[in-house]
């Protein structure tokens, strides 16, 4: 953990998204908040994984979608490769959509994009003294999902991969639309397609997209 900075050790954090924008965004950030900052960069999971193996980071920001392999899924990896590792998450999606899982996988921090201007320097100066950044809507929401005896809308039957193509077929995108954009084949996304409907215990295209709807998956 980092707690003070010296000339000598600067504060060396690993950005993993696949969007140049995003990483040059908060390696701007980062570069305003600390006197002394090394930022890495990876556009793939792939990449991160061999980042972190390779190289010694304080801190690890990392988004959900990324082209290669689900964000939650390297989260998971790592949590368990480093589990000393300081590890935030930074998306688009809602954080009534993901803070918990996030949190449960091992994540410090939970920030959307939106918020990200204005939290982030706090939020990574917390986690590198080694505490929790939870903000005040995702404490909210964690506890008002404490209150009602569940704090994840969907079934924890389903995986990773199965919540992502759920929630883009939700979003209007066809099979092979989302084959396309989670870089597998459509014969494996309708593969997945089946599962939902079996784990749902729906029939229709169009109750699954009742469904994310009704849970808050998608706007």
């Amino acid at each position: 953990m980092i707690a003070t900075q010296t000339k000598s050790e600067p504060v060396r954090i690993l950005v993993i998204d696949d969007h140049e924008v995003v990483r040059r965004g908060v390696k701007q950030i980062l570069e305003e908040t600390f006197a002394q900052v090394e930022v890495g960069e990876a556009n793939t999971s792939r990449k991160g994984m061999a980042a972190v193996q390779q190289q010694p980071w304080d801190l690890v920001i990392l988004d959900i979608n990324l082209p290669d392999q689900s964000g939650l899924q390297l989260l998971g990896e790592l949590h368990d490769a480093k589990p000393g590792l300081p590890l935030m998450v930074l998306s688009l999606h809602p954080e009534e959509q993901y803070a918990v899982r996030v949190f449960r996988a091992g994540a410090k921090a939970y920030l959307t994009k939106q918020t990200a201007p204005d939290e982030l320097a706090k939020a990574v100066k917390q986690v590198l003294s080694g505490r929790m950044y939870v903000t005040v809507s995702i404490g909210e929401h964690m506890a008002d999902s404490l209150s009602k005896g569940s704090a994840d809308p969907v079934p924890s039957t389903l995986s990773e991969r199965e919540r992502e193509v759920l929630v883009r077929i939700a979003q209007g995108q066809s099979i092979k639309q989302v084959a396309q954009s989670l870089t597998l084949s459509a014969k494996t996304v309708s593969t997945y397609r089946g599962r939902l409907l079996d784990k749902l215990q729906l029939t229709t295209t169009a109750e699954l997209i009742r469904y994310a709807l009704d849970h808050h998956l998608v706007d």
